[in-house]
C-alpha cells in the first residue's frame, strides 16, 4: 500500500500530507468501529478509539497504515519491553491471526477492544498505566557523587 505524492511537495510538506492523509483513513476506520453494534456496550468507546488511533499513527513509521516488525520493535523498545525477532513475530501472528506480517489499524482496533489478553495489549495497557502514574522529572537530573554510582 505504497503511497505516492506528486513531485510538488518535498520534505516537511509531503510529510504533513502523508500524516493527514493516514489520519483520514484512521478516522474513518473509527467511525466503522463507532457504527458497529458488536461495540455498541463499550464504555467510552469514542475516547478509546482516539486514543487509539494517535498510538498507532506515532509508532507506524513508514506512514503507510501498517506497523511492520521493525516499527514494532522500535514501540517495544521505546515502552522499556525490548523483545526479540522471533517473539515480536509471534506477537504479530496472534494479532492478525497469522494472515499478516503487519498489523493493520484495524487488527490493532479489534486487539485492543477483544477480550483476548495479546501480549502487546497486555504491554500497551501496561504502559498507559505507568505513564500516568509517575510524572516525568522536570529540568536536569541531580549531581551525583562517585560513591553513589554502581
Amino acid at each position: 500500500m505504497s503511497v505516492t505524492l506528486s513531485n510538488r511537495f518535498q520534505g516537511g510538506k509531503a510529510f504533513g500530507l502523508l500524516k493527514a492523509r493516514q489520519e483520514k483513513r484512521l478516522a474513518e476506520i473509527n467511525r466503522e468501529f463507532l457504527c458497529d453494534q458488536k461495540y455498541s456496550d463499550e464504555e467510552n468507546l469514542p475516547e478509546k478509539l482516539a486514543a487509539f488511533k494517535e498510538k498507532y499513527m506515532e509508532f507506524d513509521l513508514n506512514n503507510e497504515g501498517e506497523i511492520d516488525l521493525m516499527s514494532l520493535k522500535r514501540m517495544m523498545e521505546k515502552l522499556g519491553v525490548p523483545k526479540t525477532h522471533l517473539e515480536m513475530k509471534k506477537m504479530i501472528s496472534e494479532v492478525t491471526g497469522g494472515v499478516s506480517e503487519t498489523i493493520s489499524y484495524r487488527d490493532f482496533v479489534n486487539m485492543m477492544l477483544g477480550k483476548r489478553s495479546a501480549v502487546l495489549k497486555l504491554v500497551m495497557m501496561f504502559e498507559g498505566k505507568a505513564s500516568e502514574n509517575s510524572p516525568k522529572p522536570a529540568g536536569p537530573p541531580p549531581e551525583r557523587d562517585i560513591a553513589s554510582l554502581p
